[in-house]
């Protein structure tokens, strides 16, 4: 399956406390199972961004409607595909 990562910014939500924005995560991560996308990491982030989010989806349309549902949770995400070093390196080895 193919896997993305999602770097998040939370400051467009209103957060009233920590507790509040880690608890999102899990509303999250059951709507992602709803669109066949399975959150398989995320992190805090010190730095540009707030959150580093991956997770795998069947198909393309798959991805989309997880990125919704991040904008959803008025969190602002920038969305890729990624692929794993050896993928890369034998793609690489094809060429």
């Amino acid at each position: 399956m193919p896997t993305y990562a999602s770097l998040v910014d939370a400051s467009d939500r209103d957060v009233q406390n920590a507790q509040e924005l880690a608890s999102i995560w899990g509303e999250i991560r059951t709507e992602f199972e709803d669109h066949e996308a399975k959150l398989i990491d995320s992190y805090a982030v010190l730095g540009e961004h707030d959150f580093l989010i991956t997770f795998e989806v069947p198909d393309s349309e798959a991805a989309f409607k997880a990125a919704l549902t991040l904008r959803r949770h008025d969190l602002a995400a920038q969305t890729m595909e990624i692929a794993d070093t050896d993928e890369f390196a034998q793609l690489a080895d094809d060429i």
